[in-house]
């Protein structure tokens, strides 16, 4: 069975480098050991496979389709044996994460942490902005994103549940009153903030059916966290996400609003490009903001 698969690694290898001058080059082989194994192959399949000139190395019908299996299968078989490595071995290596800052700083920070603390052969690249990230052109690993629902370019894992808390200042309640319902919030100062999805047209959930109101006020900034600080000097209702919100709730220094309406589905999401073989440093580290976000709830 070795024997067998050497000499259909040496065929595809042959044909992946173009030659079998450049396949011994980049593989470290002997240009006559490849050349036996891609003989004694097709002695044994009883086919030519390839069809051999001095400037030219192309596949024979035949060929194209032994190719086309032979190389699916030792993909399958080199991802299983990396697979097992990883399970077997320590996460080691570099690791790319993006996060936005707000939550990456005051929330996701002490999570991924402990991550290193447990796996010190890792590297962090932490990465926090609050922009959007494509994961595969800029090399990130994995990705926090705040979301309700997951880019089919990806995949996805739920770590949390998390909403969304309208809010505002006990002295805007107290000049302006509390809006009944979401059209109340047309004719109220707002806090925007750009990062938000929808940005001045705030969704919210009436009759089974999703509503969205524009709103407009003194203030247009693209952190949360600034966002927060506004509604609690009274110059607007914020829309906030329920990390930054609640301790703001609990201390008294923000009164939510509108809590029937605000849409559910606000879920953290661990997201990552899609590939046949997750790196173990990856798996651990989901695995890990699972177990983490289990015991320390968000909200």
């Amino acid at each position: 069975m070795t024997q067998d698969l050497a000499r259909i690694r040496a065929f595809v290898q042959v044909f992946d480098s173009g030659g079998f001058s450049a396949a011994a080059r980049q593989h470290g082989r002997s240009k006559a050991l490849l050349s036996k194994y891609v003989t004694d192959l097709e002695d044994y399949l009883g086919v030519r496979l390839m069809n051999r000139t001095t400037r030219k190395l192309g596949l024979t019908e035949a060929g194209e389709a032994y190719y086309r299996e032979s190389s699916a299968l030792l993909q399958q078989l080199d991802d299983l044996d990396a697979t097992i490595t990883d399970q077997t071995s320590e996460p080691r290596g570099l690791l790319r994460v993006s996060a936005p800052r707000n939550f990456g700083e005051d929330t996701l920070a002490p999570a991924i942490f402990a991550y290193l603390a447990k796996f010190p052969k890792v590297t962090l690249d932490l990465r926090l902005e609050d922009r959007y990230v494509d994961l595969v052109d800029e090399g990130i690993d994995v990705a926090l994103r705040i979301s309700t629902m997951a880019d089919s370019a990806l995949i996805a894992r739920k770590i949390a549940d998390m909403h969304i808390v309208i809010g505002g200042a006990p002295s805007l309640i107290a000049a302006h009153g509390a809006p009944k319902h979401p059209d109340d919030l047309r004719g109220l100062p707002c806090i925007v903030d750009t990062n938000l999805q929808g940005q001045s047209n705030w969704r919210f959930f009436e009759d089974a059916k999703t509503v969205s109101v524009p709103v407009t006020g003194p203030v247009r900034v693209n952190s949360p966290l600034a966002a927060r600080q506004a509604a609690m000097m009274g110059l607007g209702f914020a829309a906030l996400p329920s990390y930054l919100a609640d301790p703001k709730v609990a201390s008294g220094e923000l009164v939510p609003v509108l809590t029937d309406f605000v849409p559910t589905g606000q879920t953290l999401q661990v997201v990552y490009p899609h590939r046949r073989h997750l790196a173990g440093k990856v798996r651990a580290l989901i695995d890990h903001l699972v177990e983490w976000f289990a015991s320390h709830p968000i909200s």
